[in-house]
Order: C-alpha cells, then sequence, then structure tokens
C-alpha cells in the first residue's frame, strides 16, 4: 500500500483533503501535517511516496520542502496545490521530475486526477516484467554466479579472506572492502511449492533485480542468493566525504525501511510471492559478517506473524558468537530439510523426507549403519528446532534419542516424521501468539499514553515494525481499525472527565491528546453525536 503525506498550514484544507481521499477506494494511507517542518519530521521517520502540499507556506515554504524530499525518498511523487499564481513559483515547480501543479481554483476533480496520475506512475514504477526478463537473460552469466559464490563463502567461512579489496576488483563487485557494510536478509515465501528449483532461482533472480533498481538511488549495494534460496543483500551509503558520516548511515537505513516495504509490495503485486525482510540498524565490519548472518536468520524466524509485508530493524551486531556447528555439519540433505523447516515449507520437507526415508520401508533388519546414521543425523536436526523454539513439550520429542524403542525402521521414520509435522503445528501456533503479544504491548501502551503522540509512526518506532504492517497486524488481530481503536478509548476517556466535571472541557481534550480544543470537539461529536458541553450538560441534568 502506498502512503500520501497532505501538508497545508490551514487545518480545514488538510482536514478536508483527508476525507476526500479516505473516502475513496484507494490503496493509500492517508498522513497529515500542518506545517512544512512537521511534515518534514515525518519524512525523516518513515517513507512517503505521494506528497500533496501547499506551495506557499510560512517557515518553510512547498518548494525547499521539495529538496528535502528529493534527498530523501527520490521516487517519492509531488503535487502542489495552491491558490499561488506567481509565474516563478509554477515555474520552478514543473522543472522538477514527478511534479505535478494543480491551482485551488481548478477543483477537487482536477486534484483527484493528478493524484491518479501519480499512483499509475509509482505503479509503472513498480511493474518487473523487464526485470524479470532480464533476471533470465542473466540467470547463468558467470559474474552473477561468481559474486553469489564468492559471497556464501564468506558468509559460511570462520574469518574472512585476506585480500578482499582484490577480490572485489577481479569480480566486479562495487562494494569498497575497507569500510563497513549492512547487511539485509530476504526469505521469500512462494505459494506455488510446485514450483521447480529454475522457476525459484529467477524468482528470487527478479527480486535481486528489482531491489537493485530501486536501492540504486542512495546506496551502493549487492544482493546474493543464499543456500537456503533465500536473498541477501550487502549495503553501502553512495559515494565518500559525507557518506562515511555516521549520519549517512541512519539516513541510509530509514530510506532502506521504506524501498523495502515497496519491494515487498511489487513481489505481492507483480510476481505473486510474499518476501519477509530483517535489515540491520547497524553497520558491521566485514569480519562480523558470518557472525551477523546467522543472527539475521534467527531473529527472522522470531517474527511476529508472516512477516511478508513486514520490515524488521534490529541490532544483528552484537556481540553473540554462533554455534557454528548446530546445522553446520549436516549432510547435503538434511541442511536442505533444516532450511524448509526453518521456513515453514511443510510440503517440500514432507516430500524431501519421504525420498530419504524410502530405504525404511525395503530393510526388516535392524543393523543397518546407514539408516542408524540418517536416523540420528534427522533427530539431531529436529531436537536443535525443539530446543531453539523451546518445544519439548507440544511435541512430545524426548524420545527422539532412542531409536532402540521402536520395533522397524518404518516406525522409528513415522515418529520423526510426526515429531516433524508437530513442529511445524508449533511455529505456525508461536507466529501467532507472538503477534497477538505485539498487539497487547500496543494496547497497554496506547492506554498509558492517552494525552501523547499516537500517530501510526510513533507506535510503529515503539515496537520497531513499518507503519503499514503494525497497521494490518493490528486490524487482523483486534478486527478494528487502530485509528478507530485509539479515538474509542479516548472518547471513553473523555466522558469519564466530563462526568467528573473537575476540569474544563478544553483540559479534558489536552489530557487525551487533542491539541486544540476544535478537534477535540469534531471527534466527540463524530463519535457521540454530541458536543462534550451537551455531553456535560445531559449527565448533570440527569
Amino acid at each position: 500500500m502506498y502512503r500520501m503525506l497532505i501538508v497545508d498550514d490551514e487545518e480545514i484544507i488538510t482536514d478536508g483533503l483527508a476525507v476526500i481521499f479516505g473516502k475513496m477506494e484507494l490503496e493509500l494511507d492517508i498522513y497529515k501535517a500542518y506545517s512544512g517542518r512537521e511534515a518534514l519530521n515525518l519524512l525523516h521517520r518513515t517513507r512517503v511516496d505521494i506528497v500533496l502540499s501547499d506551495i506557499c507556506m510560512p517557515e518553510m515554504d512547498g518548494l525547499e520542502l521539495m529538496e528535502h524530499i528529493r534527498r530523501s525518498w527520490p521516487q517519492c511523487k509531488i503535487v502542489f496545490l495552491t491558490g499561488h499564481s506567481d509565474f516563478n513559483y509554477v515555474y520552478q515547480a514543473i522543472q522538477a521530475p514527478g511534479v505535478q501543479y494543480v491551482l485551488k481554483n481548478e477543483g477537487y476533480p482536477k486534484l483527484i486526477e493528478a493524484v491518479m496520475r501519480a499512483l499509475q506512475e509509482l505503479n509503472d514504477t513498480m511493474q518487473v516484467n523487464d526485470l524479470i526478463r532480464e533476471s533470465k537473460e542473466q540467470l547463468n552469466t558467470l559474474e552473477t554466479l561468481a559474486q553469489g559464490d564468492y559471497f556464501r563463502h564468506l558468509i559460511h567461512s570462520v574469518k574472512a579472506d585476506q585480500d578482499m579489496a582484490g577480490d572485489f576488483v577481479r569480480l566486479n563487485i562495487p562494494l569498497d572492502a575497507s569500510r563497513p557494510v549492512l547487511i539485509a536478509l530476504g526469505s521469500i515465501s512462494d505459494p506455488e511449492s510446485s514450483r521447480t528449483y529454475m522457476d525459484r532461482r529467477e524468482t528470487a533472480l527478479a527480486v535481486k533485480f528489482l531491489s537493485e533498481k530501486l536501492l540504486k538511488e542512495r546506496t551502493v549495494s549487492l544482493g546474493v542468493i543464499d543456500r537456503y534460496g533465500d536473498l541477501i543483500w550487502l549495503i553501502q551509503p553512495d559515494g565518500t566525504g559525507e557518506a562515511t558520516q555516521p549520519e549517512a548511515w541512519e539516513q541510509m537505513i530509514k530510506f532502506l525501511e521504506g524501498t523495502f516495504e515497496l519491494i515487498q509490495q511489487s513481489c505481492r503485486e507483480s510476481l505473486e510471492i510474499g518476501i519477509a525482510i530483517t535489515l540491520s540498524a547497524e553497520e558491521s565490519a566485514w569480519s562480523r559478517l558470518p557472525v551477523v548472518y546467522d543472527k539475521a536468520r534467527q531473529v527472522q524466524h522470531y517474527r511476529a506473524g508472516d512477516g511478508e509485508r513486514m520490515v524488521q530493524k534490529v541490532q544483528l551486531n552484537e556481540a553473540a558468537v554462533p554455534d557454528t556447528l548446530r546445522d553446520r555439519f549436516l549432510r547435503d540433505k538434511v541442511e536442505t530439510l533444516a532450511a524448509h523447516l526453518e521456513a515453514g515449507r511443510k510440503e517440500e520437507f514432507l516430500r524431501l523426507f519421504k525420498e530419504m526415508a524410502e530405504p525404511a520401508g525395503q530393510d526388516p533388519g535392524r543393523c543397518n549403519p546407514y539408516l542408524t546414521e540418517l536416523y540420528y543425523t534427522i533427530a539431531l536436526m529436529l531436537m536443535s528446532y525443539m530446543n531453539r523454539w523451546e518445544a519439548d513439550e507440544e511435541t512430545g520429542g524426548s524420545g527422539l534419542m532412542q531409536l532402540e524403542s521402536h520395533r522397524t525402521w518404518g516406525e522409528a521414520f513415522r515418529y520423526l516424521r510426526d515429531t516433524a509435522e508437530m513442529l511445524f503445528s508449533v511455529r505456525k501456533s508461536g507466529e501467532q501468539k507472538r503477534a497477538a503479544g505485539v498487539i497487547d504491548r500496543i494496547c497497554l501502551y496506547i492506554e498509558e499514553n492517552l494525552d501523547q503522540d499516537l500517530s501510526l509512526v510513533r507506535l510503529a518506532d515503539v515496537i520497531h515494525f513499518n507503519p503499514s504492517y503494525l497497521s494490518r497486524l493490528f486490524k487482523q488481530e483486534r478486527g478494528i481499525n487502530l485509528s478507530e481503536y485509539i479515538e474509542e478509548l479516548r472518547i471513553r476517556q473523555a466522558k469519564d472527565l466530563l462526568r467528573r466535571g473537575e476540569l474544563k472541557v478544553a483540559e479534558v481534550g489536552s489530557l487525551i491528546g487533542y491539541v486544540t480544543p476544535q478537534s477535540f470537539t469534531r471527534v466527540f461529536k463524530k463519535w457521540t453525536g454530541t458536543t462534550p458541553q451537551e455531553y456535560r450538560a445531559d449527565v448533570v441534568g440527569g
């Protein structure tokens, strides 16, 4: 879903336009700002796709705001709305790409047409048909394969190579081996599990080329596919000089959050796949790449919900040493089983398990070294996940290491399969429980901070989610929109304070988060059908 920010120093215009566009059946989240400075603050906190702004405002006019937008969100479309007829303003506005200009006296139809045109331009930008074709053409090129192999080697090595800079030059890798790097992990969820290996490979490459097209606006990046079929992005700020400052990394991370949301949206609409993104909140030294990668995979599993609309920003560079023996010593097929279990791909897991366990149905004897090794290798993998997910009680897998308790090989491998199926159920249940827990935390925060900023962006910052995902997750868990829930709580608290009669109406509004008495009165009447003064009079009269 795209986001539109409406900016005007006249509150009645801003609120009126928000109502008009809110009633239209558009895939738009609407945000409001009553000054250029307020708009700039929001733009620094989250991605915005369309800005509908007055061009002539005090303190910061629309043209100055446009320059900030261009630096922060290059893909953002701008529609200037003004009654100002000065030719210089108009001339400067229409010279910039992706900018439209609408006079206030042209009416709502002209304005709606401009917004629809901006939406179409965004959709055209996000189309990936050409990128899919490009990915197929480049699938077998030496450079793409060599870069992927090289970084898989780095990720799974104990220490970084001595001459990384030389390797980068030889492999035409655009990254700087002398500067730290930021890592992002994308786990692709493909509903068409019957697709072949090459189909999945082409899909992953399509996502890679799409992301590199969008990320190049402000970064130097490279996407590679790991051994699980997931995408890893290695990212640095573009340029030199100011780009080496800490502020450059902070600004880049904000840019990445918003851009990866667009990538997720395009994947859903054009490729019909979901992709969960885990984004490091800080840069790392190349030598820590294996540690950071392992932490990213661990964090991605412990996400709330399915994560397909989620960009999860986390601290991956903490001094945690991964258990490198946990799954790297397992044989190739068991590694693939672990990858399917990790990603929740039940059908693929059971299909491969059936293939691997086939010899168990053909050997009635008990002394078979190969089957013994295979059983314990799979059992150790399952036990590892049971311990990590704390699922021993749910799965009843305490007997995994007791091969002698099974009468036949067929019975033993059926026990492993049943344990794995229960682990898949535990995984799904865990996602749902964590989603409910997150929403409970948000509700508690709202109740304790009714007089504070409870905008979607602010609440998303509290739990480190992107705003769109929080909005959908809340509606999914509670059945109502987050904004409706907040207003309902505020109105309930307002009624209680009004009944007590100890505070003036304006003081009541301020205590529950309304900046102006007019805003409080307007919202209260919308919800109750009466003004705060009338409500208090009715209660006292009763």
